[in-house]
């Protein structure tokens, strides 16, 4: 294997391969849930812990941990990460009690953001400009591979520690093509780690990150005593303030985050689409998932692969839309997948009915599939090209940073809009199919579905209220029916209004590409066409 040290394609699989790891623990646990529920004693509070645990931390640390690449050299502290994030995932499969699970996924996320911005600045410095197209479409690929059927899979073969013991393997392989095909790079000009910006960033990041996940589940007030959700938002937003203060008083000093990096224009709009991509799909992801579970009545693992037509379409392009970046100007397949995964989202909306079958989604997921497959390898490959090696670490953090912190406003705001539509489209459906029931029965059941739609995201067609004690079968069985109609079909009414957020936001994404320059490097194929006829 160290016949290949240097090969920038052999580093391109052992690179990938590790950011596989920290993709596939970001999504397969959710498939878990149901399995450590019952093995644990689990509550909801708990759970949810499990989940968010994880993504707090690593989207609080990209920052830091880009620039920790720079210092310490991104082969080492990709190798670091790997290791944390391994000794974490063991300790989460062996894990007894669910505050222990708690505790050792915030490890694993740490790990994650030590190795996942080391990811971009390795194969920014492993590959010219004209050939980074095609790498970044193999890295993008990986997050087709690493969605909810890979958990689904492993949960129901083996049971759901293997979702965290899976990666013990994955990471020797890497950690052994890491140290014989990965080489060094240390052409940072900083010497130290700015100790301040750290913790300011840090908890800035974890405040703004806090409220907007557990906003929904405190109903943007009261927390405990006087701590509430909009005054946390608020202390992340003067962290933040204070903290890009302090960061423009120190540019010459060596800067948490160096603004010149956002004196390249293509870098700027880089980060405003990458998060503008991850709201579109993070919230696209949380509504069909809700719709396919609670209204279709599929399970996790169907669900999964009633998806999973699109992540594979999007691997299969991604690569293909890499390397035909290389060749063209990328902003136009980057504008054209984003504006095909809009398209795949608002056909699937518009088609879904309670009765639906995952056969009638496969023309719509194709569609974004390949929406998908055409934003992941030009995304990134317009905005490293222009960021100078030395600051290739906290480019990298801080476009990661944003594009977790787009995936985190993209489940809040999704899942706001999705509550609040709900309360009210229920209530229509209650209030027009109560006209159909006896008249005594018909408040009791408007004001059930209500209190349904009002606990919260997991409604759907098995969660009606029962019919009250003594009330004849055959009548029962009418309000069964009439509330499972209700709540479905008021949830896709629901989902109708709220699609509408993340096509949006990712058709203006779209628009935002739109500004980017033209390379400054020319393409392959020119530079190929070019070499042929000198030779001639």
């Amino acid at each position: 294997m160290r016949n290949l040290r240097g090969n920038p394609w052999a580093t391109l699989i052992v690179i990938s391969l590790g950011y596989f790891m920290t993709l596939l623990d970001l999504t397969i646990v959710n498939i878990a849930i149901p399995d450590v529920v019952d093995d644990l004693g689990a509550s909801l509070d708990q759970i949810l812990w499990v989940i968010n645990g994880y993504t707090l931390v690593l989207a609080a640390l990209l920052i830091t941990a880009g620039r920790i690449g720079d210092l310490w050299g991104p082969r080492s502290t990709f190798a670091a990460g790997v290791v944390l994030f391994t000794l974490a995932s063991m300790a989460c499969g062996f894990a007894t009690d669910p505050g222990q699970l708690i505790a050792f996924r915030a490890v694993q996320g740490l790990g994650a953001a030590i190795l996942m911005p080391q990811t971009l600045t390795i194969l920014t410095h492993s590959f010219p400009p004209e050939r980074r197209g095609t790498a970044f479409g193999i890295w993008g690929a990986v997050a087709g591979i690493a969605g909810p059927t890979v958990g689904g899979l492993l949960v129901t073969a083996f049971g759901w520690r293997w979702i965290f013991f899976i990666n013990l393997p994955i990471a020797i392989v890497v950690l052994a093509g890491t140290f014989a095909v990965v080489t060094e790079v240390r052409e940072s000009r900083s010497r130290r780690l700015d100790p301040l910006g750290v913790l300011l960033i840090t908890l800035a990041l974890l405040a703004l990150c806090y409220g907007l996940v557990e906003g929904q589940r405190y109903d943007w007030g009261t927390v405990v005593s006087f701590i509430s959700i909009p005054l946390v938002l608020g202390v992340g937003v003067v962290l933040l303030a204070v903290f890009l203060g302090l960061q423009a008083r120190s540019q010459e000093r060596d800067p948490l985050i160096p603004f010149a990096l956002f004196r390249d224009r293509d870098y700027a709009l880089m980060n405003v689409v990458g998060g503008a991509v991850n709201i579109g799909m993070l919230g696209f992801l949380l509504l069909f998932n809700l719709y396919l579970q609670s209204v279709a009545g599929m399970s996790a693992l169907r669900a999964g692969l009633t998806l999973a037509p699109a992540a594979m379409v999007s691997m299969v392009l991604a690569p293909l839309a890499g390397r035909l970046t290389d060749r063209i100007d990328g902003r136009y397949i980057l504008v054209s997948g984003l504006l095909l995964f809009a398209a795949g989202m608002g056909w699937m909306a518009a088609i879904a009915q309670p009765d639906s079958r995952w056969y009638h989604f496969l023309p719509p997921l194709l569609v974004a599939g390949a929406g998908m497959g055409g934003t992941f390898a030009p995304m990134p490959t317009i905005a490293m090209r222009g960021v100078r090696p030395e600051l290739s670490g906290a480019a990298s953090g801080v476009f990661n940073s944003n594009r977790q912190f787009g995936a985190v406003i993209g489940t809040a705001a999704v899942g706001a809009l999705l509550q609040n539509r709900l309360v009210a489209s229920i209530g229509d459906q209650a209030n027009s199919r109560s006209l159909a029931l006896p008249e005594q029965y018909r408040a009791s059941f408007v004001s059930g579905l209500r209190s349904t739609a009002e606990r919260g995201l997991e409604v759907g067609a098995g969660s009606a209220p029962r019919p009250p004690a003594g009330v004849p079968a055959e009548l029962a069985g009418q309000l069964r029916e009439a509330g499972r109609q209700a709540l479905a079909h008021g949830f896709i009414d629901a989902m109708h209004a709220t699609i509408a957020l993340p096509v949006a936001v990712t058709a203006l994404a779209a628009l935002t590409c739109l500004a980017v320059k033209r390379p400054a490097v020319r393409p392959a194929v020119e530079k190929e066409d070019r070499k042929k006829a000198m030779t001639q």
